[in-house]
């Protein structure tokens, strides 16, 4: 395909999402319908879809139009390009620019950094000077992390590990275990390292939500809202410790048996009902449903799917999580608090309002990180009985 074709194709797919299709499947239903294309052309044309999706609203305002061809308009003026270059009309490429099709200055910050209007002001009192930085770096694509099994190998048999394959990585300096992947970060899934178990892909930020529980040999560990057991996996890679994962749909966990038999770990899967036969734990660790805004990188449509209605739902959603949930740790134990959100709200503030309504818990720990220290946003605290 052309480059002209590339984008006139990035142009249908942004229409099918603005329609209402998500993401995925607009992308999937192209492919499925374009056999002709190569899998260059596929991967170039998802890069222009989620670059556009990213900066939804600044490039609507350069290009003229919030359709798939302002977007792609607005996301070549932004990179200095003239769109006549490709809005040729020749070999499957769009129709050229016409006179009416121009851009103009953006009105807000918001606009300007690609955040819904009305979530700004929540945004700014979250993140306070660090909010203009934090929206600009969400603009932008989001690095490939690794974790490394320990329980395999050691981070530089890793790292040459994967040299070898013609992935390069680099330790990142927020966890351990982390790698980040410099080069051949589309190798990863199809390599020998990966199929052996020796690496998992992971943001840095949730591996350091696991390294600040300190878990050591004999303790029983509870993934409360295991999800796919990322985080699972990473308790299990420590070392003596005994997992258990559960979610509320435990569909979401089908894949975890065949990941845990790859790393060579051992998780135990818990049904609600069989939680109680189980506890107490010495950690129970409750990674919420949240709005995603430290991951809106990965998935930039969760960024213009959300309420207002929604994110005041969400809080409650999380304290019914907590109030479940800290029954379940033992005495002495720790009910950890996670999300993959930088928002206060969804926060500190749950950790607060938890606390007020249960006078014998105390907060041990609390920390943010942030997607301007290159890590995806995530919050966690470490609750305790006093």
């Amino acid at each position: 395909m052309t480059p002209g074709a590339r984008v006139q194709a990035a142009i249908e797919i942004l229409d099918d999402i603005l329609g209402g299709t998500p993401a995925e499947k607009a992308l999937t239903g192209w492919a499925r319908r374009s056999r002709f294309a190569g899998s260059k052309d596929r991967a170039a044309i998802r890069d222009h879809v989620f670059d556009a999706l990213r900066h939804l609203r600044s490039y609507a305002a350069i290009g003229g139009a919030r359709t798939g061809r302002g977007l792609m308009l607005g996301a070549l003026r932004s990179q200095g390009q003239d769109p006549g270059d490709l809005f040729t009309g020749d070999r499957h490429a769009p129709d050229p620019v016409t006179a009416d099709e121009v851009g103009r200055l953006f009105e807000t910050e918001a606009e300007q950094f690609d955040v819904p209007e009305w979530l700004w002001p929540v945004f700014e009192r979250s993140l306070g000077e660090n909010a203009t930085e934090a929206a600009a770096a969400l603009q932008s694509r989001a690095p490939v992390h690794l974790r490394v099994n320990l329980a395999r190998t050691s981070l530089q048999e890793a790292v040459d590990a994967l040299t070898r394959e013609g992935i390069s990585t680099a330790p990142h300096p927020a966890c351990e275990t982390a790698l980040e992947v410099v080069e051949g970060a589309r190798k990863i899934s199809q390599s020998q390292s990966y199929r052996d178990g020796l690496v998992e892909l992971q943001d840095t930020a949730s591996q350091a939500v696991v390294a600040a529980l300190n878990l050591r040999p004999g303790m029983r560990v509870l993934d409360y809202c295991a999800g796919g057991g990322g985080k699972a996996l990473a308790m299990a890679a420590t070392g003596g410790v005994e997992v258990f994962a559960h979610d509320a749909n435990p569909g979401r966990m089908r894949d975890l048996p065949d990941r845990a038999q790859r790393a060579g770990a051992r998780i135990t899967i818990l049904s609600t009902d069989d939680l109680v036969k189980h506890d107490p734990f010495d950690v129970v660790l409750t990674d919420a449903p949240c709005s995603g805004s430290g991951s809106w990188r990965r998935a930039p449509a969760g960024k213009w799917a959300l309420t207002p209605e929604q994110l005041t739902q969400l809080p409650k959603t999380q304290l019914s999580i907590l109030d479940a949930a800290a029954p379940l740790v033992c005495d002495g134990g720790v009910l950890a608090y996670a999300t993959c959100s930088m928002l206060d709200v969804e926060n500190r503030g749950v950790i607060d309002t938890f606390l007020s309504s249960h006078p014998d818990w105390q907060c041990t720990f609390s920390r943010l990180w942030q997607v301007v220290h290159g890590t995806d946003g995530f919050y966690s605290a470490h609750l305790t009985r006093r």
